[in-house]
């Protein structure tokens, strides 16, 4: 049973995923189905925490908009993230940066 699983989760696994840390600056487009059309949104952030659980693996993406913080976790393998674009690479000394969610500016050094 547990062979029949694996071998599933295989082939559902997506190949073309970058290698992501916390701390990196990323912009997700993730498709979105309205009525019977398919829209691509962008969400910009800072990664602050991953999980690696093979095909149940996640990450969380954190921005501020209007002196409002929102969080997102998007599954890594999930068919509705369209492309994953890395814009800077930060550095972290911490894997989960769940200390960001204090601050309340939008500049947001980790360098």
């Amino acid at each position: 049973m547990q062979n029949i699983i694996q071998k599933f989760e295989k082939k559902q696994i997506k190949k073309n995923i970058p290698i992501l840390k916390s701390g990196y600056f990323v912009e997700i487009e993730t498709l979105i189905f309205e009525n019977n059309k398919k829209k691509k949104q962008k969400f910009k952030g800072i990664i602050i925490a991953i999980k690696n659980r093979g095909l149940n693996s996640s990450f969380t993406v954190r921005k501020i908009n209007n002196n409002e913080g929102i969080e997102r976790v998007f599954q890594t393998h999930s068919p509705i993230i369209h492309k994953i674009n890395i814009i800077n690479y930060g550095y972290a000394k911490k894997s989960k940066l769940y200390y960001l969610r204090n601050i309340k500016s939008k500049n947001i050094n980790i360098f």
